[in-house]
């Protein structure tokens, strides 16, 4: 047994693990995380419909295509900004189906 355990140190990482801080994040987050997905989802379904790329998105909205993908990822926390030039380039509804759900 204590070979097994001498073995599993030797690939123990150096730094400590975040994943209880990252867990409880997720949890105290969980309200607006949920919406951000939502958003998410509507936006992949609109560019696939218009076969438009992250780049092409990122282009038409004035920013990154690496903020785009954060977007798309469900975990960012979106302003009206934000949320206005979605809506604008992917020509989306999304506040008014915000507020129908809740």
């Amino acid at each position: 047994m204590n070979g097994v355990i001498e073995g599993l140190k030797k690939h123990q990482s150096p730094t400590p693990s975040k994943w209880r801080e990252k867990a409880l994040w997720r949890q105290q987050n969980k309200s607006w995380l949920r919406y951000s997905q939502h958003i998410a989802m509507l936006m992949l379904d609109k560019m696939e419909e218009l076969n438009m790329t992250q780049k092409q998105l990122a282009e038409l909205m004035g920013c990154s295509q690496q903020y785009v993908s954060k977007v798309l990822k469900g975990q960012e926390n979106l302003s009206l900004e934000t949320l206005s030039k979605i809506e604008d380039c992917l020509e989306i509804s999304i506040l008014q189906e915000e507020l129908e759900l809740a």
